[in-house]
């Protein structure tokens, strides 16, 4: 077993990751951006180490940074976490070459699942239904003879796509050439690839996903789906564990699909399938997500499987320790992922300080946090504040459970989604459980937290705005670093003790 890990991320998938790693025994290292210096993974780490300014592409996305801290602290091992480094094969790469474990599958096997259209193809050969659409890059000219033949609705798609990014669903061919323009546009600034795919739009469709689990003796099991069709923008607001109108066929056969699309690429580590379910019950592989999902805590309350210690035992060589029949569903698990936004400004970001933060608690419920009170939410980064787990014995225990967790959950000094996913909760569709990835646009839209798309006009003064902030952000932290450096000179300047610790710190031998 590794004696130390690096964990290269931030927020709550860092904190998760080092408790994991704590109740193993195993040291952790932090990275850390200039802006993040007092944040909760830095003081929750056994060693912990600057990487650069706050933006990503300087510091949290540079593996070379990452792999010069996992040498100079000794670590055996990094963990990805989600985003950032997490799906680049390159960075996988990169930790093999350097003789650095990297805690999650092949860099061969992130690029063939990271591509869209390869995965489609992949998955295609192994018997594993997909959406009815194309399996190569489509020119403009290309994309829209596909769609004039097929005929509208149809869903525009980046092939290095990812959550929610680059994709444009077109239901009448007078929106196909805007359509095509704004997808290429928004893939390239995501993911420097501006390449196209396309797919029939599937009707009333749900969103669900099944967790994987895989070692490298050739073992796969799969953990059961988890629904996530409460979407705004393509992107999940709140998920369950089971699925709701999931039946024990259709858990089976989804099940052995995504455990045949694992074996299919020679899977390792922890992923997730995730595939569309139309009203009919037929059911198309959309994506595989070769790590750890934010909502993973969801199937952990329902099957008792800590997925992280799993992760870490397999990257070690250790065999799964389980096989599919000992695996159940236990009870009904539900997240709601509490985010610092504005949901009546248009879900626009809400930075700022943390004036209280005082997190639901109580039987069945768990709180994934990256914040404390007094902590900064920072423009450079996504805007989660935490996830909201809860559990109940049954859907409508697991409910009422989190209707309470959302009153007692209190952050004050910035905005959050927690109104948000009490309107979502109280509504009756929800309660009754029959809906699907439409849900929030038919049921919450044209009131306060509209989520109408944003014009482009809109989206780009909201850039702007979010760029000039984040300069101001930026220029004020260095500002009061500097204050904070020149207090404590002077203060300490005869006083040994405290020279040493100043010079530990930058050393990332003490905090």
């Amino acid at each position: 077993m590794f004696e130390k890990v690096l964990i290269a991320n931030r927020g709550e998938i860092a904190v998760r990751v080092m408790r994991a790693c704590r109740e193993m025994g195993i040291k952790t290292v932090a990275v850390y951006s200039d802006v993040d210096r007092d944040a909760l993974h830095v003081r929750f780490a056994d060693e912990a180490y600057p990487i650069g300014p706050p933006p990503a592409r300087e510091s949290y996305l540079i593996g070379e940074k990452i792999i010069a801290v996992a040498k100079r602290a000794g670590a055996d091992a990094i963990h990805p976490g989600y985003g950032f480094l997490s799906e680049r094969g390159e960075f996988a790469d990169l930790c093999a070459r350097e003789g650095v474990v990297f805690i999650g599958p092949h860099g061969d096997v992130m690029r063939s699942m990271g591509d869209k259209v390869t995965a489609r193809q992949t998955m295609e050969k192994a018997g594993v239904p997909i959406v009815p659409g194309t399996t190569e890059r489509l020119s403009d000219d290309a994309l829209t003879r596909w769609v004039r033949d097929t005929g509208p609705p149809v869903m525009i798609k980046a092939a290095a796509g990812g959550g929610g990014k680059g994709m444009r669903l077109v239901r009448d061919e007078k929106e196909l050439a805007g359509a095509i323009a704004r997808a290429r546009s928004e893939a390239k600034s995501s993911f420097g690839d501006d390449s196209l795919y396309v797919e029939k739009f599937v009707e009333e469709p749900r969103h669900i996903e099944i967790q994987i689990l895989a070692d490298s003796q050739g073992n796969c099991v799969h953990l059961f789906e988890r629904e996530c069709s409460i979407q705004r923008r393509h992107q999940k607001v709140i998920e369950e564990a089971p699925g709701n109108r999931i039946s024990p066929e259709l858990r089976a056969k989804m099940g052995e699909a995504a455990v045949a699309a694992a074996k299919a690429v020679q899977y390792v580590g922890a992923g997730t399938c995730e595939f569309l379910v139309d009203k009919h019950d037929d059911f198309y592989f959309l994506e595989m997500n070769t790590r750890v999902q934010v909502e993973h805590a969801i199937t952990e309350m329902i099957t008792g499987i800590d997925i992280v210690k799993t992760m870490i035992r397999v990257a070690a060589g250790e065999p799964l320790p389980f096989r599919q029949e000992d695996l159940s569903i236990r009870g009904h698990a539900i997240e709601a992922r509490v985010y610092a936004e504005d949901a009546d400004n248009n879900f626009i970001p809400s930075p700022g300080d943390i004036l209280v933060y005082r997190p639901a608690a109580g039987p069945g419920i768990r709180v994934d946090s990256g914040v404390y009170q007094g902590a900064r939410v920072t423009v450079f980064y996504d805007p989660m504040v935490a996830k909201l787990v809860v559990w109940g014995c049954d859907r409508s225990e697991a409910i009422e459970r989190l209707r309470r967790a959302l009153r007692e959950f209190v952050v004050k000094g910035i905005k959050t989604s927690i109104p948000f996913h009490q309107k979502v909760v109280e509504h009756p569709v929800f309660l009754a459980g029959h809906y699907d990835t439409g849900f929030i646009d038919q049921h919450l839209a044209g009131g306060k937290g509209d989520p109408r798309p944003e014009s482009g006009d809109s989206r780009e003064a909201r850039r702007v705005a979010f760029l000039m902030a984040a300069i101001a952000a930026y220029q004020r932290d260095k500002a009061r670093a500097a204050a904070a450096s020149a207090v404590a000179a002077s203060s300490s300047a005869g006083d040994p003790w405290k020279q040493f610790g100043r010079r530990a710190q930058m050393r990332g031998e003490l905090r």
